[in-house]
């Protein structure tokens, strides 16, 4: 029985199932799109959609959140977004500083990259979206 059960398993066995999701992002993000079946691009969905960018400029360290939203609005984004989203991104953030002390000394920034969203630029950049102090 499937009762409770949220992800598709894709009729393959896990580390089957990562490799090939795995496989799957890295071909979307290098060629910016992929051809595949309904079943692997919901299944592929999730992973793609929430991606943290890691930038560096000068003495800056950007931590960047891409959303895709066609068919959102503000109050969409805000909800995106809220307080959790954002706390969730600053313990990424922390994560990766603590796995790589050379960026200590870095100021650290975080943006909101927003894709598709009507009534905006198709690539619409947010700086400093939100604070670390929240």
């Amino acid at each position: 029985m499937r009762h409770q059960t949220k992800k598709n398993t894709l009729g393959k066995a896990k580390d089957q199932r990562e490799a090939l999701l795995r496989s799957l992002a890295t071909e979307l993000f290098t060629h910016g799109e992929i051809k595949t079946t309904m079943a692997r691009a919901k299944a592929l969905r999730p992973y793609a959609e929430n991606i943290i960018t890691i930038a560096k400029k000068d003495d800056v360290l950007v931590f960047v959140e891409v959303k895709s939203l066609p068919s959102g609005n503000a109050d969409t984004l805000a909800h995106e977004l809220d307080l959790r989203k954002q706390r969730k991104i600053i313990k990424t953030a922390n994560f990766f500083l603590s796995k790589n002390r050379e960026y200590n000394s870095s100021r650290i920034r975080f943006d909101v990259i927003v894709i598709d969203m009507p009534n905006l630029p198709s690539v619409y950049h947010i700086q400093d979206a939100f604070s670390e102090f929240v």
